[in-house]
Parts: C-alpha cells; structure tokens; sequence
C-alpha cells in the first residue's frame, strides 16, 4: 500500500513538473486576481506616473515602468512632468532607425537588434519597450516613417517578428505600435479613417497580425485615430474582434499616451491599460490627478453602483497580471547590460548593413585608399541625429559623426570640412539646449567657400537630407514639402556644376525629391544611423563594407507621383467645428508603394528594393518543388553567383503575380526574400517557402483569405523593378 501510494504521489509530481509555463503562469495570474480588491483590481490599469502604472504591495506586486524606444531606451522623466529628471546614468547605446533595420532585409539583424536594445532596457529596470513601430508607409510625408519599416506589409511583419521575440528575450515586452491605421501625424488625434477592409487587411494589418502570431508580442499600444468613428484606443472591431477575437492575442492592449477619450467605451472596447491621459499629474486634480484617468475613479465608481459589473475588470487585470509575470515578475534572473562594447559593435553591424548604395556610375565609389585631399559638405555631416524627433530623441553616450567617421578611416588625407549650408543652428533636448551650430556666414558665402573647397579635391561627399527637426522626420507632424529642406538643392545643383563626380549621402528616414540626380553619379541612402553612424557611413564610402541595403519603400520622383492624390485622401476634410472630426478615406484602397507605381506605370526614382553593390551578382533560373500547388506550400529556389572581384551580400527578392483573378489584384506583390552572402566567385542555392497565404487575397464578403485556383507567375529579382528569373505555378 505504501508502494502504491509512493507511485501515485509520484505521478503527480510528475504532472505538476510537466505542466507547461504557460499553464504555471495562467495559475498565478487567477491566484493573484483571486486576493485583489476592487480597489487593487482598477489601480493596476491605469498610469500612476508618466511612465509607469501601480503595482500591489500588499500582494507583492510591483509597479510596471515602460519606457519610449524603439531605438534607444529614452533618458528618464520626471514623476509627473515631460521634463527631464537630470540624471547622469541614462545615457544610452542609440541604434539605427527601423527604416534602416528594414533595409537590412535581415531577419538575424533584426533579432540581434531586439536582443541588444531589450538588454539596455533590462539593465535600466524597464519592462516594456514602446515599440516596434510598423505602421506603413502611405504617404512620404508622415512625420514618423523614420520609426516604422517601410510601405510593404509581408517584409514589416518578417522583420518586426524577430525583433519582438530579441526584446522579450531579456525579460522585457515589446510594445508594438501604434494599432491601427496610424499613418499621418497631422491630427492624429482626430482624423477617422474610412478604408475598406481588404485594404485594412492587405496592407495595414498584416505585420501587427504577424507581430501577434510569429513575434508573440505581449503588448500592443492603441493608436491616436479614429477607425468607423471610434478611437483605436477603445475600438470594438479592431480589438476585441480581430486583436484579440481572430488573432487570439492574450497580452495587454495599452494606450497611446492620451489616447483614451471615454470610460464606457475604454471598459467595453478593450483599453486595458491607460497612459497619459489628459494630465500631468500636477497642475490638475493635484488630490491625486491619476485617480481620475478614465478606467480609474470613473471606472470605479461604475463597479460599485453596479452600473458594470467585473467581466471586462478582470479581463482587464489579467492581461496587465499576465504582462507583469512575464516581464518584472517572471522569476528569471535577467540582468541586462548596457553601453558595452558588444553593444556598439551591435549598432555598427545593423547600421552598415542598412546603408543603401542608390546609385554608383563611373564606379565613383568606394573611395580610393589613395586619396590625398576630400572635402566634407552638408551641415548632416556634424550634426548629431539622436536628439530630435520628439519621443523617440535619446540622450547618447557617444554619437560619432560622419565627418569624424570618414576622418578616421583616412588618417594620411586631408579631410577638409565645409557647411555649405544652415540648417538648425541650434539642437535642443531635454529642455536645454545641447548643441550650437549657428554659423555667422550668410547663406551665399557658405555656398562660395564650398565651391572653393572642391577645387582641388579627390573626393567631394554631400550630407544632405532631413534632421529630425519640427515638420521633417519627426513625431506630431508631418513633412511639408517633399523637397529638402534649407536650400540644399540650389547647392547640390552649384557643386553638381564644378565636380561631375560628386557623391551624394542622404541623411533620412523618409523618401526625398532628388531633381539633380541625373548629375550626381554616386548616391547613398545613409538614414539615421544612431551611435555608430560616423564609423558606419566610413566603412560603406571607403570599401571596407560592401554595401548591401535595400530600399523598403519607393522613392517617387515627385509628390504627385503618389496615390494620395485628394484632399479626402491626406490630410482629410477638416470639420466646421475647430475640434472637431477630420474626415478621411484611403481611397486608394490597396494600391499604396510599389503596388501603386506598378499599377499606373509611373516610373520611380528608386523602386522598392532597390540597393546597389560594389560587386555584381548573377541569377540562374527560378526553380519549383512542385508546379503544381495543392495547399502545402511550394519552395522556390534560384542560384546567385557573385561575378565579382569583392565579397558581398544580395537580398533575393520573391514576389507573386496573379495572372488571373476574380478581383482586381497587383502586378506583383513581396512574398517572401532572404539574403545570401558570397565571396567572389561563388555560388549558392538560395530557398523560400511559399505558403497558401502568398497566393492569397481577403475577401471582404465572405471575410476570409481566398486562394483562388488558377496560374502564378513567381518573380524573382533584386528590386521590384529588377526581375531576373520567373516561373509558373498552377493552383
């Protein structure tokens, strides 16, 4: 008998050792919900400071701090204030913006990216990073381009997903952002999108889906508009129904800072963790200002008149328990680290890898080793780029500028130095100012002391492009013009006059009017590059890095090559009221990127996907392991060869075309890429899966993914608009 019950007990250790850590956690999530009060329930739902929320003392829950990425973790603020807290020890590793992790076409720089930047953020006691962003590219103007990854649905999604698990893999959430439909800064708070919903699901739902599903997020900010009139902080159909009804999402639904408008539809919507709601915690209800967030006092004093009962309370708690026990809570011994040399060697490595070589005439690039005398031009040669563009600015620890970059990297030249314009003759961050560049010179004379300068030069770079300053690349507004800023044109075009082998870096995160691009021969997109950028940009120009970017959105020649073409369109139809609605529709429905160009046969500047190399890459033909598809996926494989003289990296891009629809479909569209590395000479196999979803399209009536039987045309190449290979698959 004692055997016996020896074995049983036995057993059920057993049983207890093998639940999963899911089912562990779900039983700690019931038991804390089952001790807390009414009180404790809505106190961990809503903010307690800028950034963080309250815990339970009493039960020995702690508080949830959250911090602003996604490409840094942002210096601290005040308790109750934007105002910087002045300390000394948050100074930050800052890594290349996600335009640039999306040129990576890189889905191990994108892991490595998450791991690095979620172990700065463990290390400073975070346990949410606000971010990855991913919404698309509609229109270049959209002030924050710069933190999201590009106009294609399929390559923000493959690209997001490692990213997410990289940051929760230090114990700390990602937080990605913004859901949904936020698209423009230009009233954020106040345009209400009306878009079909094949477009919603085709182009601007895909990477959050993919963020759930693949990343396994476990939180996601609700964005400032409005979808079919309702807030997308509390939206019924965008959270409840399709977030965490047909995408099963358990993590927790935070709101943007400010961005819940209405207790009743926060309760019933989904909103399950309120942020900086419509105080600053002093100047107003200073008895205590966070009491009266919209799911605090209000929402309490509903549950205890009975006006609501606890079902969407606990549902709410459990989802925020569920983010704590993950993250602070998770018993796991998650040290983190930050500012060390591996983290540096990070950024370096994600920033040279995103660098686009647009264009490289003549073989005007890389820089000889040779080199006697190059002149540096362009106040985006100097200025630092991590301050700027408002939640996203970060206090670096080092910044390393082009200009010091390319002098470092040719120690026996001369490296002479010209503004040639003004452009922000002051920095300002955290409050106080931080950098001064005023320049006494006028305009003019800056343009004729750089002409002078080039004279003699072997080599003439150009840092040109945007600053991360108001209506630029830059959170809260957008862009206001599709031409560069401060003049910059009129001396591209004086300098393109005297040096027929000028070289052209562009400093951005969003697409930019190149007039004189005919008569520049060398042309790189350098984005914002973070720590590293001097060391980075160096390595691209001199040829120590081959380059092997690739553009994640279209370059458009001109603002009116774009599908947002009405005022409907972008910026909406203002309302009569001044606070009122701003109206808007994505009329353009599914044709947004390269899908629009295509469409319409308007040739772009640069297409989607397009990078250069300093080498050459040959493509054998495209090959099936079945032409005929049955529901299993297809594999599709292509042989690369670099038919150079120098090592490289190509990015082999996939893409489908419907030859024959039911439904008005794109010329092509990205369903899958993967990038392959070869020395001179040699050759590889490369391999993607297709699965049933990269044949597919939604289908509003029926509201589900159709494949319909019938021909495909499999493309494969090295941009949109550079197809090498092709074959057909039947359905």
């Amino acid at each position: 008998m004692k055997k016996l019950f020896f074995v049983f007990g036995a057993i059920a250790l057993m049983c207890v050792a093998c639940k999963s850590d899911e089912q562990k956690l779900e039983e700690k999530v019931e038991s804390y919900l089952s001790q807390m009060t009414l009180e404790e329930k809505t106190g961990i739902i809503h903010a307690q400071s800028k950034f963080s929320s309250a815990g339970v003392p009493r039960l020995g829950i702690p508080e949830l701090w959250t911090d602003d990425g996604p490409h840094g973790v942002r210096p601290e603020t005040m308790w109750d204030a934007w105002t910087a807290a002045g300390q000394t020890n948050d100074s930050v590793t800052v890594y290349p913006s996600l335009t640039c992790l999306a040129a990576t076409w890189n889905r191990d720089m994108a892991d490595l990216y998450g791991r690095s930047v979620g172990a700065e953020a463990r290390y400073r006691g975070k346990d949410v990073l606000l971010g990855p962003g991913v919404n698309i590219m509609r229109t270049p103007l959209c002030g924050r381009n710069f933190e999201y990854m590009g106009e294609d649905p399929y390559l923000a999604g493959e690209i997001c997903a490692p990213y997410i698990r990289g940051v929760q893999s230090n114990g700390v959430a990602a937080c990605v952002k913004h859901y949904c439909l936020n698209n423009q800064e230009f009233k954020r708070h106040n345009v209400n999108v009306t878009i079909d919903d094949r477009a919603l699901y085709e182009i601007y739902l895909p990477a959050f889906e993919k963020a759930v599903k693949e990343g396994h997020v476990w939180s996601v900010m609700g964005s400032y508009n409005l979808y079919k009139g309702v807030h997308c902080c509390h939206n019924d159909i965008t959270i409840n129904k399709i977030l965490k009804g047909e995408w099963g999402f358990d993590g927790a639904l935070i709101s943007d800072w400010g961005g819940v408008h209405n207790t009743d539809e926060a309760i019933a919507n989904g909103t399950d963790l309120e942020f900086g709601t419509g105080t600053n915690g002093v100047d107003t209800n200073v008895e205590n200002a966070y009491d009266y967030y919209y799911l605090a006092r209000p929402y309490l004093n509903k549950l205890r008149s009975g006006e609501v009962d606890q079902t969407q309370l606990d549902d709410k708690c459990r989802r925020v328990l569920r983010l704590m026990l993950r993250t602070g809570m998770n018993g796991k011994e998650y040290y983190g680290s930050m500012n060390s040399p591996q983290h540096s060697a990070d950024a370096l490595a994600i920033a040279r890898e995103g660098i686009v070589l647009l264009k490289n005439d003549n073989a005007v690039l890389p820089v000889s080793a040779d080199a006697r005398k190059i002149v540096v031009l362009g106040e985006n040669a100097i200025k630092p780029m991590a301050v700027g563009g408002s939640s996203s600015s970060l206090k670096a620890r080092y910044e390393l500028s082009p200009l010091e970059g390319i002098k470092a990297a040719f120690p026996d030249a001369e490296v002479v130095y010209e503004r040639a314009y003004q452009g922000e003759p002051t920095i300002k961050g955290y409050n106080y100012s931080l950098y001064d560049l005023t320049d006494p010179r006028t305009p003019e004379q800056m343009l004729a002391d750089a002409l002078a300068a080039v004279q003699d030069a072997d080599y003439v770079i150009f840092f040109g492009g945007l600053n991360k300053a108001k209506y630029q690349d830059c959170e809260g507004r957008d862009r206001q013009d599709y031409a560069l800023p401060y003049g910059q044109d009129t001396v591209v075009e004086a300098l393109a006059a005297v040096r027929s082998d000028l070289v052209y870096v562009n400093v951005s995160g969003s697409p930019v009017a190149m007039p004189w691009i005919d008569k520049v021969p060398a042309a790189l997109q350098a984005w914002y590059l973070g720590s590293e950028t001097g060391n980075a940009i160096a390595d691209v120009l001199a040829g120590k890095v081959n380059p092997s970017g690739k553009l994640p959105f279209t370059f458009p020649v001109s603002l009116g090559d774009c599908p947002i073409r009405t005022e409907l369109q972008y910026p909406g139809i203002a309302p009569e009221e001044e606070k009122g609605i701003w109206e808007q529709e994505y009329t353009e429905g599914i044709y947004v990127g390269y899908r629009w160009y295509e469409a319409q046969n308007i040739k772009p500047l640069f297409a989607f996907g397009h990078g250069l190399s300093y080498t050459t890459f040959e493509y054998g033909e495209a090959k099936l392991s079945s032409k005929r598809f049955h529901g299993n996926g297809v594999t599709v494989s292509v042989s690369v060869t670099n038919t150079g003289k120098v090592a490289g990296a190509e990015v082999v891009q996939v893409y489908v075309s419907d030859l024959e629809a039911s439904v008005d479909r794109p010329v092509k569209e990205l369903k899958g890429f993967a990038k392959v590395y070869l020395e001179p000479g040699q050759t590889k196999t490369v391999k993607v899966e297709l699965d049933k979803r990269a044949f597919s399209f939604f289908d509003a009536a029926r509201h589900e993914w159709v494949a319909e039987d019938g021909d495909f045309d499999i493309l494969v190449g090295a941009a949109s608009d550079d197809i090498r290979t092709s074959v057909r698959l039947t359905l």
